[in-house]
């Protein structure tokens, strides 16, 4: 891996661990895919690495939304994190617009971002289809800018990997390229970092259209498990899976809906893929969905209840994200104020 060396790293958090970061945004409501996907990578990672997790709110007013709504989804968000076993004695979790740092390196680094390679992005053209497609669609150049943003999140703390989901593969890429090239031109400031997926769960998929990815917006209601549902609406989708005509439980082509499935219940039981195929071998499609539904519910119980008494404390959440917004800064502060210098730019302002 290229980027700095030793003598350019900021003060690590607990003497020289591996160190990670990733960002998730306060919109919508989080579902199975997110937590299979992202959370318990945030939460495995905090034992092994110094871990840094971000709610990313300026994120998510690149596109029309409702303050209100936001605020309270941020809050939801925060409770899913902590109940789901994140501990801020452990890592750094906070609120991305309470760090300026953020914006103001996001700005520096437009300037060794190519707008060919922003306007090549898949995500991108993605969601500038889709609003355009709507009647009178406003496309922000935020949007646009989005995964300037993004690197700015990653690069302001010399990270070593970021854990996401498949789809974020090309805006990694971004990141490594984009920290390359300053480091070429001003000289070593940036590690490059490594984009980390599961090896099993990395997408999860809608269990009522298996070849679309479970999705906040634009998958099915029935498709969709949020980490809020009710037990007894959990087991209802699981049964209601999309399979195939075929009563084998194995994972292959044509059996995207069954596969799917084997995977969650793989991540759930922490197994392998063959080991349920072999399990359920000659169980019919019923029992099966059935028994998924079922770990999974069990999965997430422990996780609802603990979200259930986070959430009622805005107060006390408020105080983890203030805490973790001031551990951020002191280590994001330092890489801004070494990207100023190189840039040519006088130091930052002092902070009153």
């Amino acid at each position: 891996m290229g980027g700095a060396g030793e003598g350019n790293q900021g003060a690590l958090l607990s003497g020289g661990r591996r160190r990670i970061f990733s960002g998730i945004q306060p919109t919508g409501r989080k579902h199975l895919g997110n937590y299979i996907g992202a959370i318990r990578q945030y939460v495995t990672g905090q034992e092994r690495a110094d871990s840094i997790y971000c709610i990313v709110d300026l994120h998510a007013i690149t596109v029309q939304h409702d303050p209100a709504e936001l605020r309270a989804r941020l809050y939801d968000t925060a409770a899913l994190l902590l109940a789901a076993g994140l501990d801020p004695s452990r890592c750094i979790l906070f609120r991305q617009s309470d760090l300026s740092e953020h914006s103001e390196l996001c700005w520096l680094l437009t300037s060794v971002t190519a707008w060919g390679d922003l306007n090549r992005m898949h995500q991108w053209k993605q969601k500038r289809a889709l609003l355009e497609d709507r009647r009178g669609g406003f496309v922000s150049a935020g949007l646009f800018n989005y995964p300037v943003l993004q690197a700015a999140d990653v690069l302001a703390y010399r990270i070593d990997e970021v854990p996401v989901g498949d789809d974020q593969r090309q805006h990694i890429e971004l990141i490594r390229e984009t920290a390359r090239r300053f480091n070429e031109r001003f000289g070593d400031t940036f590690k490059i970092p490594e984009l980390v997926v599961p090896e099993v769960g990395a997408r999860i998929m809608d269990l009522q259209s298996p070849l679309s990815k479970m999705a906040t917006t634009g998958g099915t209601e029935l498709g969709t498990v949020y980490l809020t549902d009710q037990p007894d609406l959990i087991a209802k989708k699981f049964r209601s899976a999309v399979t195939d005509s075929e009563r084998e439980v194995v994972k292959g082509p044509g059996k995207e809906g069954i596969g799917n499935l084997i995977e969650i219940l793989a991540v759930v039981r922490e197994t392998s893929v063959a080991e349920v195929e072999s399990e359920f071998s000659g169980i019919g499609y019923g029992d099966f969905k059935a028994a998924v539904g079922g770990a999974v519910v069990a999965w997430l119980a422990p996780v609802q209840e603990r979200y259930g008494e986070l959430r009622a404390d805005e107060s006390a959440l408020e105080a983890v994200l203030a805490d973790g917004a001031e551990r951020a800064r002191a280590e994001a502060a330092p890489v801004l104020a070494e990207v100023r210098g190189k840039l040519g730019l006088g130091p930052p302002a002092t902070r009153p």
